[in-house]
């Protein structure tokens, strides 16, 4: 294997959420860092820059979360090739504790592109040629577990969203601060907003019956184990957006949960994923198992088929 270091950094309280760990959106953020470094591995050491002509747009990322990042930890990154076509490639991005214990994976697809447009176009050969030397293999931790990465003809969309009545679980507008340097948003803002809105979807009658199922006063919070976001379109300052989300099915462990980010205006999709979520009792560190009983109950609620 061929994956060099890419990034190092430290875990910062202000990072962390309620549960106690790293927030999501603080993983993709990085990963973004990451991925600037291994661009620069790649020869291409300016294409996040302002005056960049090309630069690597993601086209979609598949998370692993593996192991738990707290305040004050510090992580580093390795990062190589998997594959490389005419004008995309898939690298993977691996996050890990000083020990050698992995603690998230990146499994990102992204274009060569047009800095200004988004255009695709094909790599240069001597792009081709690091890409060669950093090629790399997906780790069986990084490998897919409870989410597929066929492609997807994605059927998201405002006024399906409102005939299956999915829960609102936010709405805003992008601003300056939301986009990169060439004035689009940047990848992490999808998974903040659905982090933002998670409340929303396992609040109400699911929370009484995760806490039935929990030690006498626990703590109840919840935590990510696997993630797909597909970015579709690419919001710019002054655009607006609403998350729509649902619960499509559960098991005694794990709940799978499917988000569209809309544009209210065109009713189209800035984006669709996939997340394999659990509910974990926060002082043992431990996941809250459902009896059949509430998974039945919770699957009674649930958006049968609802897909990317």
């Amino acid at each position: 294997m061929a994956a060099v270091e890419v990034w190092g950094g430290g875990v910062n309280t202000w990072e962390c959420d309620r549960m106690g760990h790293m927030n999501v959106r603080f993983y993709v953020a990085k990963a973004m860092d990451g991925l600037a470094g291994l661009a620069a591995e790649l020869g291409m050491p300016q294409v996040f820059a302002p005056g960049a002509h090309a630069t690597l747009m993601v086209r979609e990322h598949h998370i692993r979360f593996l192991r738990e990042a707290h305040p004050g930890a510090y992580l580093f990154m390795t990062g190589g090739v998997l594959e490389m076509d005419e004008c995309e490639a898939r690298v993977l991005l691996t996050f890990f504790h000083p020990n050698g214990e992995p603690c998230a994976t990146f499994n990102a697809k992204v274009a060569h592109v047009t800095a200004g447009d988004g255009r695709p176009f094909p790599w240069p050969e001597r792009v081709r040629e690091r890409a060669n030397a950093l090629r790399t293999e997906l780790a069986d931790y990084a490998a897919p577990r409870s989410i597929g990465l066929d492609p997807v003809e994605s059927a998201a969309s405002l006024e399906r969203a409102e005939a299956l009545d999915l829960r609102r679980a936010g709405r805003g507008v992008f601003d300056l601060r939301d986009c990169d340097a060439f004035g689009r948003m940047r990848p992490e803002l999808f998974i903040a907003k659905i982090s933002d809105g998670i409340s929303q979807v396992f609040g109400g009658p699911f929370s009484d019956i995760v806490a039935n199922g929990a030690p006498q006063g626990a703590r109840i919070g919840g935590a990510a184990l696997e993630y797909r976001l597909i970015h579709l379109a690419w919001p710019r300052p002054g655009d607006r957006y609403v998350l729509r989300s649902g619960l499509a099915d559960c098991d005694e462990r794990a709940r799978r949960l499917v988000h569209w980010l809309l544009d209210p205006d065109t009713g189209r999709p800035w984006g669709v994923a996939e997340a394999i979520v659990i509910s974990l009792d926060l002082d043992a560190r431990k996941v809250i198992k459902l009896s059949p009983e509430a998974q039945a109950e919770i699957r009674a609620g649930a958006y049968a088929g609802l897909t990317l």
